[in-house]
């Protein structure tokens, strides 16, 4: 059977859906690309596989948005924020280069799950998180998106409770997150991780991506945000636990 970006036909249609899929939860709940896409792609290309396509393939759909968010980000925190980043997100990928593929599929499953449940409860941090804290959650984040590209539960469980207002909080993690996927795919290239095949995929799926994104921002209805927040829920609950090894 003839391969395209190195998959089969079959592997390569469960990861485009998986793209697909990833864009719609985001485009009508604004969250839940990694904790779809990841799970589902990492058993056909591996955990730097699946990091390198996920990072290409998200890298376009905020351009539209940063200039408005340029103009409401705190640019000190978001320089603390990178900077932290940048530092532990090394070792966090260099963990991932001492474990089993399947450990990462574990971690991604478990992670995805874990953020679920802190979702669902609504579990968040009440206390105040003053400027020193923002180099933790960065470091936070740098760690636990290099072993398993997933960056983003330190800074929504901590960096929301910021006494700032919402536009500006918006706006920093919008340019953080837009921020670690250059950091990553840069130090990925460093690590001799990137290749031609990977990356054409992960800007090929851009495409279903931003079709998932269009479709979800479509279906989007104010007035039923609940449902849609529940749908998503259950979208990534399945995503993760198709994701776990277990199967096989």
């Amino acid at each position: 059977m003839p391969e395209i970006f190195g998959q089969t036909p079959w592997g390569l249609t469960l990861i485009a859906f998986a793209a697909f899929l990833g864009g719609l939860v985001r485009g009508f709940s604004g969250f839940g690309t990694a904790l779809v896409f990841l799970p589902i792609a990492a058993p056909f290309l591996g955990p730097f596989g699946a990091l390198v396509a996920m990072t290409l393939m998200d890298v376009l759909g905020p351009i539209p948005n940063l200039r408005r968010a340029w103009v409401n980000v705190e640019r000190g925190d978001l320089a603390r924020l990178l900077l932290s980043c940048a530092l532990a997100l090394p070792l966090g990928l260099w963990l991932l280069t001492m474990v089993e593929p399947v450990v990462f599929r574990y971690a991604v499953s478990l992670v995805s799950l874990t953020m679920l449940a802190v979702l669902v409860l609504g579990l968040r941090y009440r206390g105040k998180v003053r400027r020193a804290m923002v180099g933790g959650i960065g470091l936070a984040a740098g760690f636990l998106g290099g072993v398993a590209g997933i960056p983003g539960p330190p800074v929504i469980l901590f960096y929301m409770a910021r006494p700032l207002p919402v536009a500006a909080i918006r706006a920093t993690i919008l340019l953080f997150l837009f921020g670690f996927d250059f950091l990553i795919l840069g130090y990925l290239a460093g690590m001799g991780r990137l290749s031609v095949a990977t990356a054409l995929l992960g800007l090929a799926l851009a495409v279903p991506n931003m079709a998932g994104n269009l479709l979800g921002g479509w279906l989007f209805r104010p007035e039923r945000e609940r449902a849609y927040r529940w749908a998503a829920y259950a979208m990534i609950a399945l995503a993760a636990l198709s994701g776990l090894p277990l199967w096989g």
